[in-house]
């Protein structure tokens, strides 16, 4: 349950980081604003925007490390249940040797030269 709610910050935060990221403006879009590209009179101001994003994607970026180190940590230590497809181990007792034979088991005969059965 606790990881299903942290996946969920998790990823409403990633989804929040991307769209922060997209809405600021790169550090080469100041050039643009000196020559009256109309940033000064957004919502916030010239540059309360930006330190507005600038904040609000630092702790965006805070939340979405601490739910990825908190996801490790819920994972790394799940308790392993129990399967209940798996069977309990029986070992089995050992099989008996086999009897030993009263006499020795005498090697191959020998049936000739082994030249004539080299394919030509």
């Amino acid at each position: 349950m606790i990881q299903i709610l942290i996946l969920l910050v998790h990823v409403l935060a990633a989804m929040g980081l991307v769209g922060l990221v997209l809405l600021q403006h790169g550090k080469g879009a100041d050039m643009g604003a000196a020559f009256g590209s109309g940033a000064s009179g957004s919502l916030f101001g010239a540059s309360g925007s930006a330190n507005f994003l600038s904040r609000t994607t630092a702790i965006l970026a805070a939340v979405f490390f601490l739910t990825s180190m908190s996801l490790t940590y819920v994972v790394g230590h799940r308790p392993q249940a129990a399967s209940v497809m798996e069977a309990p181990k029986v070992e089995q007792p050992a099989a008996p040797a086999p009897a030993a034979a009263d006499k020795p088991v005498a090697p191959p005969a020998d049936t000739g030269s082994k030249a004539k059965d080299i394919p030509k």
